[in-house]
Formats: C-alpha cells, sequence, structure tokens
C-alpha cells in the first residue's frame, strides 16, 4: 500500500490484492487495484492547488427532456420542473450553473446568451422562475444538448465540470453517428449522469451516455421519484474535489496488457481509452473524485520465465494534471509482481479480490446476453444465461441484483442456477435489470 499527501491534497490510497504466484511457464498476472480518496469531497477536506475550498471550482448543467413525449402523462413535465428545482437547491453557492431545454434542438432556459450564473439566492430564485418556461414539444437529438452544455461548460475556469441529462424517449431526430461524434467531443472534457424516466427511452443509449462521460446511470421508472434522484446526483456532483483523475499503467518491456476495468462501484471497460503518457506507459480515465472508494481490474501478459525468477509486471499511479500544465501530481501508487514458483497449492490459488470480481463481471454480462436472448425469443439461451446470472447474484451476496433478477426468471434453485422465464414481464422492471446489470457489490468480509 502506498499513500502520498501534501498539506493541500485530498489524501488517495492505492493498494493491490493479487496472488503474484505462477507456475512454470505460466503469462497471466491479475491484481485488483483499490482506490480510496479522503480528506476531500463531502467531508469538506483540503483540495488540491488550484481549486477553491468554497466549492466555486465546479460548474454544472442540467438538461431537461423537453420533447413532445414528456406531455405524456402530462404530470412528467412537471416532475422534471421539480426535480430540476431541487437539484437547483442543492448547488453550493459559487458554483457556476446553466439549465437547458432539450428537444430536436438545445435552448438554454437560465441564465441564456451563451452564460453561467453563480449560484446564490437570487440565481437559483431566477433559475427556477425560468423552469415554468418549460414546455413540450418537439423532437429528440441528445447530441445537441450535449455539444451545447459542452460550450456553457468549457466557458468557465474551472476544474470540475459535470452535466445531469434526463431523457425520457428514444434519440430518434439525430443518427446514432451524431451522438457518438457529440460523445466523443465532450469525453474527457465534462462528466455526466443520465437517467431514464418512463420506460420509452432506449437502455443502451442512456448507458452509453454515461459510460462515455465517466457518470453514472440509471432508470426512474416512476415520475414522482425525479426529484429525490436528482438530489442526490447534485449532492454527489458537489462532492466531488478532484477532476480528470488517471489510471496510470507502466510496463516493462515485454508486458502485454490484457485489460483495464473498473470493476467497483459498477463494470466500466478503460482498456480502449487508454492515452499514451510515455515510454511503456498509458493513462486510463476514471473521471473525478470525492470522498469515495472504487476498485479496478488490472490484468497483464508477462514473458515467460524460469522457477525462482520474479518481475515487477506493471506499476499503478494515480495521477493528476497540473492545471498549469506541468508535471503531474501522483496522488498514490501500487505495484503489480510476478513470481514463478513450482508450489503448486501457490501457484493455483485464486486471490479472493480477483475471483469475487471475475464474477461481478461475468455476471453483468450474461444478464445483457440473457436479456438479449430473450428479447430475440431465444427462450433456451435466455434461460440459460440468466439462470447463470442467478447463480452469481446469489454466491456473490449481490442481493439488489438478486432482487432484479426475480422479476424476470422463477427461481427453482439459485444456487445451480435452476431458473424458469416469467411469462409476463414489466417493461419496467426488464429496463431496471438492464440499466443496472453493472452495479457490482465488494467482495463480503
Amino acid at each position: 500500500m502506498a499513500n502520498f499527501s501534501k498539506s493541500n491534497v485530498p489524501q488517495f490510497s492505492v493498494d493491490v490484492y493479487q496472488n503474484e504466484f505462477l507456475p512454470e511457464g505460466g503469462r497471466e498476472v491479475s491484481a485488483i487495484v483499490t482506490v480510496t480518496s479522503t480528506g476531500g469531497g463531502t467531508t469538506g477536506g483540503a483540495v488540491l492547488a488550484g481549486h477553491d475550498a468554497d466549492g466555486a471550482d465546479a460548474a454544472v448543467v442540467i438538461m431537461v427532456d423537453c420533447s413532445g413525449s414528456m406531455e405524456y402523462p402530462p404530470t412528467k413535465m412537471r416532475n422534471a420542473r421539480e426535480a430540476t428545482a431541487a437539484a437547483i437547491d442543492t448547488l453550493r453557492d459559487g458554483v457556476s450553473f446553466a439549465v437547458v431545454a432539450g428537444t430536436h434542438l438545445a435552448q438554454q432556459v437560465y441564465p441564456g446568451n451563451g452564460r453561467l450564473a453563480v449560484a446564490g439566492p437570487d440565481t437559483r430564485g431566477q433559475a427556477k422562475d425560468a423552469l415554468r418556461r418549460l414546455s413540450a414539444g418537439g423532437g429528440t437529438a441528445i447530441g445537441t444538448w450535449l455539444r451545447l452544455a459542452d460550450r456553457l461548460l468549457g466557458s468557465a475556469e474551472v476544474s470540475i465540470r459535470h452535466g445531469i441529462l434526463l431523457t425520457d424517449g428514444r434519440n430518434e431526430h439525430e443518427s446514432p453517428e451524431d451522438l457518438r461524434a457529440a460523445l466523443d467531443a465532450c469525453a474527457g472534457r465534462f462528466t455526466c449522469d443520465a437517467r431514464g424516466v418512463g420506460t420509452d427511452w432506449e437502455v443502451k443509449e442512456v448507458t452509453g451516455i454515461a459510460s462515455a462521460l465517466l457518470g453514472t446511470a440509471d432508470i426512474v421508472a416512476d415520475p414522482t421519484g425525479l426529484a429525490a434522484d436528482f438530489t442526490t446526483m447534485m449532492e454527489n456532483a458537489m462532492g466531488k474535489e478532484v477532476a480528470d483523475v488517471a489510471l496510470r499503467l507502466w510496463t516493462p518491456v515485454g508486458v502485454e496488457i490484457a485489460f483495464v476495468k473498473q470493476v467497483a462501484p459498477t463494470v466500466e471497460d478503460l482498456t480502449g481509452r487508454r492515452t499514451e503518457a510515455g515510454p511503456r506507459a498509458g493513462d486510463y480515465p476514471t473521471g473525478s473524485w470525492g470522498d469515495e472508494s472504487r476498485d479496478y481490474h488490472v490484468c497483464v501478459r508477462v514473458p515467460q520465465a524460469g522457477i525462482g525468477q520474479e518481475m515487477l509486471a506493471a506499476r499503478v499511479s494515480l495521477i493528476v494534471p497540473d492545471p498549469a500544465g506541468g508535471a503531474p501530481t501522483t496522488l498514490g501508487q501500487g505495484l503489480v509482481r510476478a513470481v514463478w514458483t513450482d508450489d503448486m497449492a501457490m501457484s493455483t490459488s485464486i486471490n479472493p479480490q480477483v475471483a469475487h470480481y471475475t464474477g461481478q463481471a461475468e455476471l453483468a454480462q450474461v444478464i445483457q446476453q440473457g436479456l438479449d436472448a430473450r428479447k430475440a425469443g431465444d427462450h433456451d439461451g435466455a434461460t440459460a444465461k440468466l439462470g447463470r446470472a442467478v447463480q452469481l447474484a446469489a454466491a456473490s451476496g449481490n442481493a439488489d441484483t438478486a432482487k432484479l433478477l426475480s422479476k424476470v426468471v422463477d427461481v427453482v434453485d439459485a444456487a445451480t442456477g435452476t431458473v424458469r422465464l416469467k411469462a409476463k414481464v414489466a417493461e419496467a422492471d426488464e429496463m431496471t435489470l438492464e440499466t443496472r446489470s453493472t452495479k457490482t457489490v465488494r467482495v463480503k468480509k
């Protein structure tokens, strides 16, 4: 374990869990890297140089779907207004913010003219008054909403830039390529939480937005739950103190990277997001941090070696860029090792953390595969995959996912994964399972 702390930096710790022992000829090394940040964020601790302690170092844009479908039922638009008002009330004084109405166009509702307002008693009141102008009508082109949010957030001299996006429908008024181009343009510039309200939206669109922009995704099936959800989202956003944190992986000559994944609190494959960071080093984005802990699964392939040899397989560092363009700050560091042994018991033992998260990643995958098979009418395939999901959820103690699965299948025997597909499944239950399929639980102590 390694800690790096300065007087004006929240303390980050990096812990590495692995079985470093390999049999002769063994090449694959897996490790779970636990990163914990304390002393910043919601506890009000110190923040990085260049960050204001009063909360003025953040900007937030709330994007509200105002397409025609938001009229049905008529209470949906009212719930969206109330939720946005609740989020505005949760803003800290000094935070820059704006509200955007999204249809097939993107229109600034408050403060207007391409500006951001600064949160305080007067601007909060004005913003909530402006929400009365939100009305439903028009189409849905989410890429345009994100591009406007990017322009607004980019105008602020702040470190933490965050979006909150609400939609109730499918992105029908622009092509998937347009949305992907917008996400590519916005990635790394701000983080964004995405919410789908009701059941007429596309799960993969909403989760894809959150994934690309390193935020959270969820379903709010009943619009009356929006205000509570928006309040929690904004509280979490207000707790972020350090932006643009990256997991830097350095590997010796001859070592190949198999994958890098976030595995808690959700599964997120970061392998394809690597940016080169010098000889044999690459950075994987993790977004913004407050007081929290996350787990990452790093898997590398080392060259073959003889019994008794050992090597450093990878060095994992947590780094944050210098706003002034200087050298990045290293917030924490951990080492992944490889040791070759002829002790069969040592080389075949699987580290409990690695085993647990390998199962959690498989759980997320088989839920998606099972639901896709169910939609395609593949009854046997769906039963097999969702049965395996029930088995994995039960074995790992993932009670929340087990509960969601029980609304889609009748569980005959959880231990063996014996299930029957339910004949009728509420659309909200199926969408909730799909949206939350990547949520994981930590190893049982």
